[in-house]
C-alpha cells in the first residue's frame, strides 16, 4: 500500500533515494522495482531487519533491475549518517509526526538532499487525525505514537521556512480512515473486535484486488476523508 505516488516523485535507473523511516519498506520496495538505488533508514533494528530480507528475497526472484541496490541503515532522522547532497529523492512517509523536534528533521533532509532534488513528505491528514485523537488517548499516548496533529498549512510553513520550495499535495487512504476510527472507538488495542476485524478484512481484500469500486470509492473520499496528506517539496539549486 502506497501512499507516495511515484508519477510526482519520478525515480528510475542511477536515482538515489533515502527512504526515512522506512518502517517496513512498502516505498523502499517500490523504488527498488523501479530501478533506483535506496537506502532504507530506521531507528527500529528488526525493521531494517526484516527490509534486508525482503531485499534479498526481491533480488533473488528476479525484482530488482540490473544496476539498482538497496540496504538498509540504523540511524536517526535528528543526526543522519549521510555528506550532504547524498540523494536524489527522500521519503518522509508518516515520520514527522512522531518526532518532537520535527523542524532539525526538515533541516536534516534538505541537507542531505542535493540541489534540485525532490521529496515526498507524508503525515497524517488533520481531520481524521483529530477525530483519532478526540476518540481514543492511547492512540496517540502510547510510547513512539503522534506528539501532533498538522495542519497542511502548518506542515507547508515550516518546510518553507526549512528552505524547501513547496509543491503539489494530494490525500491519500481515504478508505483507511473509517476503520482507524472504528479501532479508536472500540479501544486502539482491540483487535479482536468484529467490527474492527471485519473492517480490515475488507482493507486487505481491497489492497490485494484492487477492485474498481473501491477505487472509484477511494479517489472520491480522499480529498474529504484521506487519511494521509502528501506534499512535494523540491529543494533550490542555488
Amino acid at each position: 500500500m502506497l501512499t507516495v505516488d511515484f508519477d510526482r516523485l519520478p525515480v528510475g535507473p542511477g536515482t538515489r533515494v533515502l527512504d526515512l523511516g522506512c518502517g517496513a519498506g512498502r516505498h523502499a520496495f517500490e523504488v527498488l522495482r523501479r530501478g533506483g538505488d535506496v537506502v532504507a533508514f530506521d531507528m527500529d533494528q528488526a525493521e531494517l531487519d526484516g527490509v534486508a530480507a525482503m531485499f534479498a528475497a526481491m533480488d533473488k526472484e528476479g525484482e530488482v533491475p540490473a544496476g539498482a541496490a538497496g540496504k538498509t541503515v540504523r540511524g536517526t532522522a535528528l543526526d543522519m549518517p549521510f555528506e550532504d547532497g547524498s540523494f536524489d529523492r527522500v521519503i518522509a512517509a508518516e515520520v514527522l509526526e512522531h518526532i518532537p523536534d520535527d523542524m532539525t528533521a526538515m533541516r536534516e533532509i534538505f541537507r542531505v538532499l542535493r540541489p534540485g532534488g525532490l521529496a515526498a513528505i507524508t503525515v497524517p491528514s488533520f481531520l481524521p487525525e483529530r477525530i483519532c485523537w478526540a476518540l481514543d488517548e492511547d492512540y496517540h499516548t502510547a510510547p513512539g505514537g503522534h506528539v501532533r496533529i498538522y495542519t497542511l498549512a502548518e506542515l507547508s510553513a515550516k518546510l518553507k521556512a526549512t528552505g524547501f520550495v513547496v509543491g503539489p499535495h494530494h490525500h491519500a487512504h481515504g478508505l483507511h480512515a473509517p476503520y482507524w476510527w472504528i479501532k479508536c472507538a472500540v479501544g486502539v488495542n482491540n483487535d479482536d473486535h468484529p467490527l474492527a476485524k471485519a473492517y480490515h478484512e475488507l482493507l486487505v481484500w481491497d489492497i490485494m484486488k484492487r477492485p474498481p469500486a473501491t477505487r472509484i470509492a477511494e479517489a472520491l473520499l480522499n480529498p474529504i476523508i484521506g487519511k494521509s496528506v502528501v506534499l512535494y517539496v523540491r529543494k533550490p539549486k542555488t
